[in-house]
């Protein structure tokens, strides 16, 4: 609101300069921006996102199947490399397993795959999602977890045009600002040197 009061004020202001008016305008398109720009593009963005992040859940809920995986024995860690050398102490929050499963066809699979027991023992059951082939997968995305991404891709979206927009209205009001100090200089350029003399402007 102070904005449009501005705005009001400048307009029949004989002190108004041209620079001021502008800047003034410029407040109320950002305010307009920030208030209704914003808010309309986050919408839009997570509403994009939630689409494309839930038809993604759907299909791979639709191609992964959980099944029940049973430890044979536990793996070897890996082997630290000079790019990584905290790999092995990483992995230990998911430990991993040589295990036993069936495939959605039935047949038997094994392999090496992660499971969060501490201290997994052969034996030890546990559930790991695989592909129609029975090849181990990570879970399929759930519906609640597409719509949180979603969520804050709109956030981020409407953040972004709000930083842009603020941005914007800095720059623009320093260039107004340079514009005004330079005419200033202009300005006293031509009537410093015959400041407080007497006749002066007669």
């Amino acid at each position: 609101m102070g904005t449009f009061t501005g705005l009001w004020r400048w307009r029949h202001n004989p002190l108004r300069r041209t620079t001021d008016l502008v800047e003034a305008w410029i407040a109320c398109a950002a305010v307009l921006l920030l208030v209704l720009g914003a808010p309309a593009t986050g919408l839009w963005a997570g509403l994009r996102a939630d689409d494309a992040l839930q038809q993604a859940a759907r299909a791979q809920q639709a191609e992964r199947r959980p099944a029940l995986a049973r430890v044979v024995r536990e793996a070897e860690p890996p082997e630290p490399t000079p790019h990584q050398p905290d790999a092995a102490g990483e992995t230990r929050v998911r430990t991993a397993v040589v295990a036993r499963w069936s495939a959605p066809d039935g047949l038997p699979r094994s392999g090496t795959v992660h499971t969060t027991h501490r201290d997994p023992r052969p034996g030890d059951a546990f559930r790991i999602w695989t592909d129609a082939d029975g090849r181990p997968v990570t879970a399929p995305l759930r519906a609640g977890t597409a719509r949180a991404h979603a969520v804050f891709a709109g956030l981020c979206a409407a953040g972004a045009v709000a930083v842009s927009t603020e941005a914007s209205r800095r720059a623009v009001v320093r260039g107004l600002i340079r514009r005004r100090y330079a005419a200033l200089d202009r300005a006293w350029a031509r009537t410093g040197p015959d400041w407080g003399r007497t006749g002066t402007g007669s």
